[in-house]
């Protein structure tokens, strides 16, 4: 009976571990003018490392989250991969898009608001998007490269006529061979464009044999694409790409499914996070 008791307390001091591990989540409407509503996420460091400033991701949705009010936190891919565990150091915005494709101004607005009012190095911005977010991150890095670290664009494309601005960060540019929601050609077009002005010193890009739209975004799960985005600093000069890092069809499939077996821990919504 004792033995019984000591493992159940186990478990419990276990969970509550786990649990303290991750940070807290704020709704912010109407906070910015002319931006998004968003949800902004501060790990548990944040809270507890009250001197240091803390890398942000902006993670951008794709069309099936268009609309309007904020929508649960697990329908972010990157705040989802949270709660299941994916420890990310890092504060996350996660902005809702209305309708339409995305505008980078408005991006750009709630990048500056959250590095004004939170503790957030502006060294250490990263986008993450797929799908319409994909296309929402080529346009955001290409028309402010000179903010962001570091980019992964997932089977999106660019309305940007003047794509040279992708090339002035470490971007990576992933597409399935199968997509038939944005045909691979879309990214193409801007791999081409950097390829042809010989501004591709920075660009990564994979062409995953088989995948489809859906597969692409397990991406946004995935332990490598943060150690990716994170091993890129503004603050590193000159700027080098990490061409170390893979990600491929294997590396999906299993680290996916082991991420995807794990209970979630619903991160705790709060008014503000200021600590």
């Amino acid at each position: 009976m004792k033995k019984i008791i000591v493992l159940i307390l186990i478990t419990i001091a276990a969970g509550l571990n786990a649990n303290a591990q991750i940070g807290k989540v704020a709704a912010m409407k109407g906070k910015v003018t002319n931006g998004y509503d968003f949800w902004l996420y501060a790990p548990q460091q944040y809270f507890e490392r009250t001197n240091d400033k803390f890398p942000v991701i902006i993670y951008l949705h794709g069309r099936g989250l268009v609309g309007n009010g904020l929508r649960h936190t697990d329908k972010y891919y990157t705040l989802e991969a949270i709660s299941m565990g994916r420890e990310i150091n890092a504060m996350v915005i996660a902005p809702q898009n209305p309708g339409g494709s995305w505008k980078p101004e408005r991006l750009n607005n709630i990048l500056d608001w959250v590095l004004e009012n939170y503790r957030a190095c502006p060294d250490s911005v990263y986008v993450i998007g797929m799908s319409l977010g994909g296309y929402g991150t080529m346009d955001f890095v290409g028309t402010y490269p000179q903010k962001i670290a570091a980019a992964i664009a997932l089977c999106g494309g660019t309305t940007l006529k003047d794509m040279q601005g992708m090339g002035q960060l470490p971007f990576w540019i992933l597409h399935g061979t199968a997509d038939r929601a944005i045909n691979i050609s879309e990214s193409k077009k801007v791999v081409e464009a950097l390829h042809a002005a010989g501004n591709d010193h920075l660009l990564r890009y994979d062409w995953l044999p088989g995948a489809n739209h859906g597969r692409l975004a397990r991406i946004c799960y995935l332990k490598q694409a943060y150690d990716w985005l994170f091993s890129h600093s503004r603050a590193t000069t000159p700027q080098v790409v990490n061409r170390d890092i893979v990600i491929d069809m294997n590396v999906i499939a299993t680290t996916y499914k082991d991420l995807h077996s794990r209970n979630k821990t619903p991160i705790p919504i709060v008014d503000d996070l200021k600590p």
